[in-house]
């Protein structure tokens, strides 16, 4: 797993290394990968690169080492014998319980992405973003610390009932938890897997975004 340690902004400089060192034009550059002229120029260098954006480079550009990009570590480029392989990365975001809690319209902004991963087995999920489980009401399933990997839910209805879900409340923050449907009207049961924490039911109009948990990586 590639894990960048630096702010973004470095990695616009690593870009720039790369167009420079490739003897690429960066309107080629731009045409190729989809992202804005004005994005690699000025003082725009210093703002933040989304995971989308990243993921679209190292498709775009296989050659590049993603462990270089990412975090200055390592060859610019690839080995070419892995180039056959031709696989595709996907650049998954960490964001925070408090980002997670205040996304608007189920966008995650770019400046306020922790740090970036590239984990391979989730190359072909749609994975939304990564997040820190906390507190052990999902244990043994999810423990404190493990990093879940989400998509977020555009439509209620589509919660796959007993699956674990993020849930972005506005009375208790956020909570990791399996859904159920509950009896009461207008609610869903929350269910932890640890049974020292007993089911409770969630006011719909108390939901301000649910996320499906597709994976974890667990940490010991």
């Amino acid at each position: 797993m590639d894990k960048k340690v630096e702010k973004k902004p470095i990695i616009k400089s690593r870009i720039i290394q790369f167009i420079e060192n490739q003897s690429i034009s960066k309107t080629d550059f731009c045409k190729k990968t989809g992202i804005s002229y004005s994005n690699i120029k000025g003082n725009a260098q210093k703002s933040e690169l989304g995971g989308e954006q990243i993921s679209k480079i190292l498709e775009s550009y296989p050659e590049i080492s993603p462990d270089w990009l990412l975090t200055g570590s390592g060859l610019m480029l690839r080995d070419p014998s892995i180039l056959l392989h031709n696989d595709k990365l996907s650049v998954l975001p960490l964001i925070s319980h408090d980002t997670f809690l205040h996304l608007t319209d189920n966008h995650i902004p770019d400046g306020e992405i922790e740090d970036y991963y590239i984990i391979p087995i989730f190359n072909q999920t749609p994975i939304d973003f990564l997040i820190k489980i906390s507190g052990s009401g999902m244990s043994p399933y999810l423990n404190s610390g493990d990093i879940a990997a989400c998509t977020l839910l555009r439509n209620y209805q589509f919660i796959q009932w007993n699956r674990c879900h993020i849930i972005a409340t506005h009375s208790q923050g956020v909570l990791c938890k399996r859904l159920k449907p509950s009896r009461q009207k207008d609610c869903f049961t929350a269910v932890s897997e640890n049974p020292q924490y007993p089911p409770f039911d969630i006011p719909i109009c108390d939901i301000g975004h649910i996320a499906l948990v597709l994976g974890s990586v667990n940490i010991e």
